[in-house]
């Protein structure tokens, strides 16, 4: 757990003229799962946009921003190294299409349609051990569009697990879910978890933090407000300050039971 994911120090990051970042610092470690959580505008997006690639920070003043170790990177490379998983990603998928095509598909960075592709024996098996992880393997054949928002929330997930990363980026992955939907969610986290995966977890929701991961970072106006084990983070202080009302805090098994105050 020694090798950096993301080191960045004293980085300012612009979104047009919004500074959205601004005199941020924060390490990120292989093989340390992480939740990251914050309001509206607290910088986490941002964040995400500078893990993946797709931002940099503004040059000078002694900012640093290192991804895997290197100053300078390829977005083909990061894209094998980063898996994302994102809700809109659901939307990008015609409702006829096969489900496991969403998983065959992302081998040729595209979504579906994969009756003109040719995939080698290796890629067929990544993908099936994606889709078994997932607990999917019986939907396979189903039409994208007959699954349930949790299922397509689970193929999405496999879809990013197919080109193995180093690290899988959930963000806000509980979204638009039913009640029931969440829950399968949380514990397929808890199964990513015990297979040893490292995730990094973006959301609102201190419950659906599960017990495996053990570090909370809190985002508010583009800067770190607190870091470090999860315990000591996520305080009926700290998210009441956080999000601006009244909060209370009780821990269960690992899990964080939050309520009003």
């Amino acid at each position: 757990m020694d090798n950096p994911i993301l080191e960045i120090q004293d980085a300012t990051v612009w979104r047009g003229e919004t500074r959205a970042l601004k005199d941020f610092s924060l390490v990120l470690r292989e093989g340390e799962s992480v939740a990251i959580l914050g309001p509206n505008g607290a910088g986490k997006s941002t964040l995400l946009k500078v893990l993946t690639g797709e931002l940099r920070p503004e040059w000078g003043s002694g900012a640093i921003c290192r991804l895997f170790g290197e100053d300078l990177w390829s977005l083909e490379d990061l894209r094998h190294k980063i898996g994302v998983v994102m809700p809109e990603e659901v939307a990008r998928f015609h409702p006829e299409e096969i489900a496991e095509d969403a998983v065959l598909s992302s081998l040729r960075g595209a979504y579906g349609k994969t009756r003109w592709m040719k995939f080698s024996k290796t890629e067929k098996e990544r993908a099936a051990e994606a889709m078994e992880l997932m607990g999917i393997t019986a939907l396979a054949k189903r039409e994208f569009g007959a699954l349930s928002s949790g299922e397509r929330r689970r193929f999405l997930i496999a879809r990013s697990l197919v080109h193995q990363p180093e690290v899988l980026v959930l963000d806000e992955p509980s979204t638009a879910l039913d009640f029931a939907a969440a829950m399968q969610l949380t514990a397929t986290l808890c199964k990513l978890l015990e297979a040893g995966k490292t995730l990094l977890l973006v959301t609102h929701h201190p419950g659906e933090i599960p017990p495996g991961i053990n570090r909370a970072v809190l985002l508010k106006d583009g800067g770190v407000f607190a870091d470090g084990d999860k315990k000591s983070v996520l305080t009926s202080g700290n998210l009441t300050d956080l999000y601006q009302v009244g909060l209370r805090v009780k821990w269960s098994a690992g899990w964080c039971d939050v309520k009003p105050g």
